[in-house]
């Protein structure tokens, strides 16, 4: 990476920055900045296009229809990233980055992805596992008064990403509809292989709940 593109993440660092000052904890720039640090560490071996992951991974949220109207969104980023000079391509596969990364964008199975969407989107699903994906996990669903576990409503296999934007369910089921997923969907290797302690973190934890509270589980 030369040093015109490192000014330009700095750039970008402002940005998100800014624009993330009053989001939940769950989507916060120390969440942006996890998944920065686990994209450089898979690049590290996947060897992609250095520049095009680290702003990728910086940007991956900022067009979330979660936090922010996504139209208005994507214009703004659209603007930002012409104004500090980068060029139409550049643009153009940061944005297919960021659109990449959306667990929603599993169920478009004609996607075909780049190195540098692979990175990124493995970066981003770590940060959904482990000891860190249990507590945004919890703090998302309180934050959406979501019930932790009701044993009459079961996990749901989703069959759009419509289906799954519009989940109401419990926060226990997340774990079964998404979370205990993602080990088997991770794009590359050393993604696969970071999975593997969070995903086994994750069996233990809802193994201890269900003893807590005395239920089968699942």
């Amino acid at each position: 990476m030369n040093s015109h593109q490192e000014e330009l993440l700095k750039h970008i660092y402002d940005y998100v920055s800014d624009k993330l000052k009053h989001v939940d904890a769950g989507h916060d720039l120390s969440h942006v900045l996890r998944v920065l640090h686990n994209a450089i560490h898979i690049n590290g071996v996947e060897k992609a296009n250095g520049f095009l992951v680290e702003a990728g991974a910086l940007l991956h949220d900022i067009t979330d229809e979660k936090l922010f109207d996504k139209s208005k969104a994507e214009h703004e980023l659209h603007c930002f990233l012409h104004e500090i000079g980068l060029k139409d391509k550049e643009v153009l596969q940061i944005f297919e980055i960021i659109n990449a990364v959306s667990f929603g964008s599993e169920f478009d199975k004609d996607r075909v992805l780049t190195p540098e969407q692979k990175v990124v989107r493995d970066a981003d699903r770590l940060d959904a596992l482990g000891a860190i994906g249990i507590a945004r996990t919890f703090h998302y669903g309180g934050s959406k008064d979501r019930e932790l576990f009701n044993p009459e409503i079961p996990p749901m296999a989703y069959q759009s990403t419509q289906e799954y934007r519009n989940s109401t369910s419990p926060t226990i089921n997340h774990f079964y509809e998404k979370l205990l997923l993602l080990k088997d969907r991770m794009e590359t290797e050393m993604g696969k292989e970071l999975a593997k302690e969070r995903h086994l973190f994750m069996e233990g934890f809802l193994k201890q709940f269900y003893s807590e509270i005395g239920h089968d589980g699942f």
